[in-house]
């Protein structure tokens, strides 16, 4: 290993908290000897070294506990979506090959449901007081375990994260080795973070964000507390709470937080960086953010497969609308038209990354290689470079719109209809069109108590924007279907429209 981190803070900061949730405080001293009892529970059921270990659960004390003890044995954690279900959850199982499945209280039925359906001699444990026959009990497995393990993992721990995916099924983006430990003091500094931060981890552990930001923090030996679900009033109390100064969530999150402090204010003064990714930010969500919380907002772009690449400082946030900031140090970003060749300033290309970040996807070389070019990697997103240098994500590739021969990224139309002040939430898509291919369709979730017509938002968009760009037809629906982690599940939408066309695009 090349350093482990969480030994040193149980040496130096023994009695600091290093995990909060709810009432249960866990010190560093306490988190190091739990670590190194899982690590020798799980090597103890046969796992060995690069082995794999899924997990489902909201986050808790217990997968702090699993996954630090995981990184010190140099197994893998495989988190598990937890919105997944039945055969989603054996496909996670059997594609990653993993030799454990654990699951929290809240899960163990969801696991237990995809067990008959899962290959290979898996041993399954549960946390909590639910044991099903044939299960071990995780309280039972590490209480007996020795404190003392010597750490084989690296720092940071190999790491097998699922992709949401918007085609088939997911992929497990794997990095066997884990990530460079330069890599991961450079987005420390480039984010200002430090010893001194108390990080509030609301978003789902098992975003690749969401975790990658908490380990960060443990890595300094700054305290984390855990949200188990996201509750935009309770994060708020928490905040005031624990003087919480770092969080990082989707902007989906942002906006039920700026809504609950505008209704019920708390003292939220500790917080200094609020970092936004998973989706592109509204221009007018961030106005609203700055004018409760101050000019706290950070923003990235990246991707589960290639980690940070772009960083839009807090200062930059309103000089620079849609913008995703410039490039992070070491990351080679080439913006590529569909001939191959490299887009200029302010056209449009499938944005590719070359670093050491770089993931490959577990038993799907054919995937891998079909993102892979010339040592650039590219996860579908189309993106257009100013003449500073700031990137700004136009769209997914999946995503664009061809109508009449015409491209149309969906982002551009949502960014227009996000300022239109009696719209809370809304997406683009192309929906079938005997004459045109596709035609413009937005999905619209009006805010409470406002009142808009489909004519409104379409007039609206098409002043603001070129005539072939403006939706030529609204629906209006109770809410958008989001992920835990606050993304959009377009292609769910999307095939609603699709369903009987007899074609996909």
């Amino acid at each position: 290993m090349e350093f482990d981190f969480l030994a040193i803070h149980a040496e130096s900061l023994p009695d600091k908290p290093a995990v909060i949730c709810g009432d249960e405080v866990l010190d560093f001293a306490t988190l190091n000897r739990r670590a190194s009892r899982v690590a020798n529970a799980f090597t103890g059921l046969g796992c060995r070294e690069g082995d794999r270990v899924a997990w489902m659960s909201f986050n808790s004390i217990a997968g702090a506990e699993i996954a630090s003890g995981l990184r010190r044995a140099g197994l893998v954690i495989v988190p598990v979506n937890y919105r997944l279900r039945g055969p989603e959850v054996a496909y996670v199982l059997n594609d990653s090959g993993a030799r454990i499945a654990a699951a929290g209280p809240d899960h163990v039925e969801v696991v237990a449901a995809a067990s008959p359906d899962v290959k290979g001699d898996v041993r399954f444990i549960a946390v909590g007081e639910r044991v099903p026959a044939g299960w071990l009990s995780y309280r039972e497995v590490v209480q007996d375990a020795s404190d003392d393990f010597d750490a084989v993992g690296s720092a940071l721990g190999a790491s097998m994260i699922y992709t949401s995916g918007t085609t088939g099924n997911p992929k497990g983006a794997w990095r066997p080795h884990g990530v460079d430990i330069g890599n991961v003091l450079q987005v420390i500094s480039i984010f200002e973070l430090a010893q001194s931060d108390v990080h509030l981890m609301c978003g789902p552990g098992y975003h690749s964000g969401v975790a990658f930001f908490s380990v960060l923090h443990q890595v300094l030996g700054a305290t984390v507390v855990l949200q188990q679900k996201f509750d935009a009033g309770d994060a708020l109390d928490l905040v005031e709470r624990h003087g919480v100064t770092t969080s990082f969530m989707a902007p989906t999150l942002l906006q039920r937080l700026v809504d609950a402090q505008e209704r019920n204010p708390r003292d939220t003064s500790s917080l200094r960086a609020i970092i936004l990714g998973a989706a592109p930010c509204p221009y007018v969500l961030k106005e609203r953010a700055e004018a409760v919380f101050g000019q706290v907002l950070w923003e990235f772009y990246g991707a589960t497969e290639t980690g940070v690449n772009t960083v839009l400082r807090p200062e930059d946030q309103l000089r620079k609308p849609g913008s995703c900031g410039t490039a992070v140090p070491g990351q080679e970003i080439m913006l590529v038209r569909d001939d191959g060749t490299e887009a200029g300033i302010g056209e449009p290309g499938e944005l590719m990354v070359r670093s050491s970040w770089v993931a490959e996807y577990y038993n799907r070389p054919d995937a891998t290689s079909h993102s892979l070019r010339d040592g650039f990697f590219s996860v579908g997103d189309v993106a257009y470079r100013d003449d500073e240098g700031y990137y700004y994500i136009c769209d997914r590739r999946i995503d664009m719109i061809i109508s009449g021969g015409v491209n149309i990224y969906p982002a551009e139309v949502e960014a227009v209809l996000h300022a239109h002040p009696g719209v809370m939430d809304a997406a683009v898509i192309g929906v079938p069109d005997d004459q045109w291919g596709e035609s413009v369709k937005a999905v619209v979730q009006l805010r409470p108590s406002m009142r808009a017509t489909g004519d409104d938002l379409i007039s609206f968009c098409g002043e603001r924007l070129a005539g072939y760009k403006k939706p030529r037809s609204v629906d209006f629906v109770d809410e958008l279907p989001r992920d835990a982690a606050g993304k959009l599940l377009k292609r769910k939408l999307r095939d609603a429209y699709w369903a009987g066309a007899g074609r996909k695009v």
